[in-house]
């Protein structure tokens, strides 16, 4: 297909220089729509796309977003970092928002605006402008990220202008002028469920998904497998870890991206992480969304246990609270502040001895550790043996140790006994009737 010629001023002047806009292109359906709504509005558009290791056809990218009204189209490979900067740190704390939910697109929109905005400068622009509906989070973490790195940035959000949302109202709508334009996409008025694809996971919402109760179609999951269709044998898997940073699988060193290919390729024979869940939005509302995310979930229960073995029980316990705090900030899209840094240099001090090796069962879905050994182990047998320890663990230490833990709850008893005799102490002094002391020597 032809590029299509920008849209030209009527007027016999000389044009206005066109503003140039940087857009964050995907090549889906809303991003494709929004490369020609921007440029029928004036703007030269400028796409970046990053590479985050989704399944798309790079090489035909450029032509697409040319095609469809685009000026440049910008292209980075970003597996690498992306992998190393930002999931190997969210799998360092273990975080799961609500529990549940790896951050799989959470931890790719930082880095997208980050090179959004890198591409602005490079470009001679402050305008960006991204997809993201008024409804979700991404907005919220695409232009937080703007803000913090380039002060005075202008955003366009066409999902919240009305001049787009008034006329299209939703995917059928973008469905219908993708194809009066003829504009190429992979969604579908029969699948309209709308993906996001990195090399930590793929995400679906939206179409059927809205309903909470419906059972997402097998036809529509991409990186595990049904586990009615795995035929692969329960298989054991090492993970080496150094400072809390996976390094090897089965003993085999590899780059981040590379290693985290490897986990994707083992999780999906076994039909490992997928979660479908409702989730809180930061906007408010309430969510369903479908997440498969094979190798992030055999990495972050390895990575869980070695910290068991090698973190001190109140590191362990203080991290797990701030695991809580930094989920949060990353699903809100507060990654490029004061906050953040400080819960990252945490981080970096938690995993000093985070080092060394976990084995893992997976079966049919199901991960499980079967062992692990580190040369920073605060296990120590003979004091946690059972057996006799040849005085390695005095046990009548415990007598004292456990009388005053339970100092607080041996005086709350004798004030409840002595509430419910009745009596009321004079002031400044408990009366010491007889009943009084009985109660107290219980």
């Amino acid at each position: 297909m032809a590029k299509a010629a920008p849209t030209t001023p009527t007027s016999t002047s000389a044009p206005a220089a066109r503003e140039k806009v940087v857009l964050a292109y995907s090549g889906g359906l809303d991003t494709s729509v929004l490369v020609r709504w921007l440029e029928q509005r004036g703007y030269d558009v400028v796409c970046f796309c990053a590479n985050l290791g989704q399944d798309d056809a790079f090489d035909k990218l450029e032509a697409k977003a040319l095609n469809s009204g685009g000026t440049q189209c910008v292209i980075a490979d970003l597996r690498e970092e992306f992998v190393r900067d930002f999931v190997f740190p969210a799998i360092a704390w273990n975080a799961k928002y609500e529990g549940r939910y790896l951050l799989g697109t959470s931890l790719a929109r930082p880095i997208i605006a980050k090179y959004l905005v890198e591409t602005a400068k490079q470009v001679g622009s402050r305008t960006i402008a991204h997809g993201a509906t008024g409804k979700g989070n991404d907005q919220v973490r695409f232009e937080l990220t703007a803000y913090a790195l380039l002060p005075g940035v202008k955003i366009i959000a066409p999902w919240r202008d009305p001049a787009f949302n008034t006329v299209i109202k939703g995917r059928a709508e973008c469905i219908d002028y993708a194809k009066k334009w003829g504009i190429p996409v992979k969604a579908s008025k029969k699948d309209p469920w709308s993906s996001d694809e990195n090399l930590l996971h793929i995400s679906f919402e939206a179409g059927m998904l809205e309903d909470p109760a419906a059972r997402p179609l097998d036809r529509m999951f991409q990186m595990t497998l049904p586990l009615k269709q795995v035929k692969a044998r329960p298989q054991v898997v090492s993970v080496d870890f150094v400072q809390g940073v996976p390094v090897a699988i089965d003993g085999v060193a590899m780059s981040p991206a590379k290693l985290l290919e490897a986990a994707n390729a083992i999780g999906r024979r076994h039909g490992i992480g997928r979660i479908d869940m409702v989730e809180s939005r930061f906007v408010g509302m309430k969510s369903r969304g479908v997440y498969e995310t094979p190798g992030g979930t055999i990495l972050m229960n390895a990575h869980q246990d070695l910290e068991a073995l090698t973190l001190s029980r109140d590191l362990l316990h203080l991290k797990n609270t701030l695991a809580v705090r930094f989920a949060q900030m990353a699903y809100f899209g507060f990654w490029y502040c004061e906050e953040m840094e400080a819960l990252s240099a945490f981080l970096a001090s938690s995993q000093r001895h985070v080092t060394g090796r976990v084995r893992i069962e997976l079966d049919r879905g199901n991960v499980t550790i079967i062992g692990r050994e580190s040369p920073h182990s605060l296990y120590d047998a003979a004091i946690a043996s059972m057996e006799d320890d040849g005085g390695a663990y005095d046990q009548s230490d415990a007598t004292g140790f456990i009388r005053l833990q339970a100092l607080p709850l041996r005086v709350a008893a004798r004030r409840d006994a002595r509430l419910a005799a009745g009596l009321k102490p004079a002031k400044g002094k408990v009366a010491a009737t007889p009943k009084a002391k009985a109660a107290a020597k219980r």
